[in-house]
């Protein structure tokens, strides 16, 4: 497939949209990206992006919820890329009505777009959750789908909608799914962020939930290659399939804590906060990603192992500009 000029990105504003962003603009590509409608007028972290990057950006303020704001965001654009979703996973236990509202509601309208404007490619992004804990390791996309929370459920079910376009109606979808990213601008939610923003803000006793689990992590710039892979790949490399996107490497949440401590050169003591623990037959316990299919469609590899993807990530967050952005003494669902 050759480069399109025009794409349009939903949850461009977010954490793994803005880096997308910034790599499609670096590849040569004009890009309308949408942020969540918001009384502040805020475009998230699209704002951090440089005056170079941001010459090549059209940002609309909408909701991916809203059909008419999704049909403006993809009239005249030659792929887009759907990743607005609500992803907090102990949220999802409070308020399991918005995430299907955002993550099967709002997926169907991107698939109504697509299909009505005649879109040439939609990537659509799921999730390593689906999955729940691994029954067989590494995973391929074959594993069973074992939605282990209201979150999971909701991405699943947007897939499920995405491969049903596909057959019913020939949609030219694509569905990534990627194991955890991780990287400069992630919320503090996540594990990563969560370690590095407290240490970076003075604190040594650091508090988590549970240390057992382990997870494949993936640092951003290499989820955002593989965005734009499976975006410019072939047609009949890739529409209509799925597409695991990791390393195949696993680490505890524990390891992956006193690796941070030893990157960050400060020694750690761990306190369990019940909060952040998942009810037990929630918690997916062992996710490490096979992607050999992701590699063969498109060449695509990690070019980032995980110790230099801390780095990064240690750097963002010891700059005081970027830590001002956070509430790291909060743990918010």
């Amino acid at each position: 497939m050759s480069l399109p000029l025009r794409v349009a990105v939903t949850g461009a504003e977010g954490f793994i949209g803005s880096h997308l962003t910034e790599a499609l603009v670096t590849a040569g590509f004009r890009v309308r990206a949408m942020a969540q409608y918001n009384s502040f007028s805020s475009y998230g972290w699209l704002e951090t992006l440089s005056p170079e990057v941001l010459d090549h950006v059209e940002i609309v303020l909408g909701d991916v919820r809203d059909p008419g704001s999704v049909n403006q965001l993809v009239e005249g654009a030659d792929a887009v890329y759907h990743l607005a979703a609500l992803i907090a996973i102990p949220y999802s236990y409070q308020a399991p009505h918005s995430y299907v509202d955002t993550n099967v509601t709002g997926t169907l309208n991107v698939l109504e777009a697509v299909r009505r404007l005649s879109v040439p490619r939609l990537v659509h992004t799921s999730t390593s959750e689906t999955y729940g804990t691994a029954q067989t390791v590494p995973i391929t996309e074959d594993h069973p789908i074992s939605t282990q929370s209201p979150y999971a459920a909701s991405k699943a079910g947007g897939d499920r909608l995405a491969d049903s376009y596909h057959a019913s109606f020939g949609t030219p979808v694509v569905t990534l799914r990627p194991f955890n990213t991780f990287g400069p601008r992630q919320s503090m939610r996540a594990v990563i962020p969560s370690v590095i923003g407290q240490v970076a803000a003075g604190e040594r006793v650091i508090t988590l939930g549970d240390l057992r689990p382990t997870r494949d992590f993936l640092y951003v710039k290499d989820t955002a290659r593989a965005f734009l892979a499976v975006g410019t790949a072939p047609a009949d490399a890739v529409v209509g399939r799925t597409f695991n996107a990791g390393t195949g490497g696993e680490i505890s949440v524990g390891e992956l804590t006193e690796l941070i401590g030893k990157l960050m050169e400060t020694e750690l003591e761990v306190r369990e906060d019940a909060q952040r623990i998942r009810p037990a037959a929630s918690e997916v316990m062992r996710l490490v990603a096979d992607a050999t299919r992701l590699r063969t469609a498109t060449g695509w590899s990690p070019e980032y192992d995980l110790e230099g993807g801390l780095r990064h990530t240690i750097d963002f967050f010891r700059d005081p500009a970027n830590l001002a952005r956070y509430k790291t003494g909060i743990y918010n669902v």
